[in-house]
């Protein structure tokens, strides 16, 4: 499915790979021909040519009304703000896919192509993932949906005819599951290897913010928010924060989880964790020695802490992600 809030590099990126299923393997390493297993084409509301995001140029080969009964439905990725849900934008696509569905395909969708998918009521009751900062729209305007943003793949029914999948590049995974499932194990582990894909079976915890702004109204949750970034450190940061607004503790709890959807205490190791990570990422220091600077005597539970939030230990995190902040900072682009 390609729109005009289409990623291009999804639209395209999963058309080349697929497209490429039963021959690619075989010219590179001079084996008899073969013959391609998928056919992908590309559908929008009409074949008019247009554009999708970032101007990238868009011919689509069929349109709706010619794409009758498809066996598989991809939705890439869109370009969508945060909170856009799509309102009631497309609603001849959302039928084309609730129909397609009901007639027998399989739903796929990567990354906020969920949003899409969730616009048409066909996750209302399942579990669903997308890229982690589209979690608030979900809780928002799609409460129906058991949104996790951990997995970078999730089957939302038995058959397993609606998956989704994670963040921006996980149209990679979801790409290697739609041809082992639909080809074979084998030509998705040629494929990986002529594309270097890389299956990211540690989810997408590791790359997700844990702090993200929320809009409300709420000045005092709002006064409260900036205390706390400031000082995350403090050892009885609940406790302070509540002194320092000056109501009573179970309003602000109240106030803050209805502001935000995140409880207080939630919100205290969600910034404890930032700063954690942050360190793991450029400084030396032992997780013992962050622990401490984060604001927690207890190095196990820290731990404890890190890996739920993280997917990884401090150590594992750290050998992800340092030597990337040491290349970022050791070379600059401009």
């Amino acid at each position: 499915m390609a729109l005009p809030e289409t990623a291009g590099s999804a639209l395209y990126g999963m058309v080349d790979v697929l497209a490429a299923t039963g021959t690619l393997w075989r010219e590179l390493t001079g084996e008899e021909p073969g013959h391609r297993l998928i056919r992908p084409l590309i559908v929008s509301p009409s074949t008019r040519p247009f554009r999708c995001g970032n101007g990238i140029p868009v011919s689509p080969d069929v349109s709706l009304d010619e794409a009758v009964r498809p066996d598989i439905v991809i939705l890439p990725e869109l370009w969508l703000a945060p909170t856009d849900d799509l309102g009631e934008r497309y609603p001849d696509v959302k039928d084309w896919v609730r129909r397609c569905y009901h007639e027998g395909g399989t739903i796929y969708t990567a990354c906020s192509g969920s949003i899409l998918l969730a616009a048409t009521g066909l996750l209302d009751g399942r579990e669903a993932t997308s890229h982690w900062g589209y979690q608030d729209v979900f809780r928002r305007s799609f409460p129906a949906v058991r949104f996790t943003p951990e997995p970078n793949l999730v089957i939302a029914d038995p058959g397993a005819r609606i998956v989704t999948a994670g963040g921006s590049s996980s149209w990679h995974d979801l790409a290697l599951h739609i041809i082992a499932r639909h080809c074979s194990p084998g030509e998705a582990l040629r494929i990986a290897k002529v594309y270097l894909l890389k299956w990211h079976g540690e989810g997408q915890l590791p790359f997700a913010s844990l702090v993200r702004r929320q809009p409300h109204a709420d000045a005092v949750v709002r006064r409260a928010e900036k205390w706390l970034a400031r000082n995350l450190h403090e050892p009885h940061a609940v406790a302070a924060v509540v002194n320092f607004c000056g109501i009573p503790e179970r309003s602000l709890k109240r106030r803050f989880k209805t502001a935000t959807g995140t409880t207080l205490i939630g919100h205290v190791q969600n910034l404890r964790m930032e700063e954690a990570k942050r360190l793991l990422e450029t400084d030396s220091q032992s997780a013992d020695e962050i622990a401490a600077i984060v604001g927690y005597d207890n190095p196990a539970f820290f731990r404890r802490l890190f890996k739920r939030s993280t997917g990884l230990t401090p150590g594992a995190y750290r050998r992800m992600f340092k030597p990337l902040s040491g290349t970022a900072v050791g070379n600059q682009i401009d």
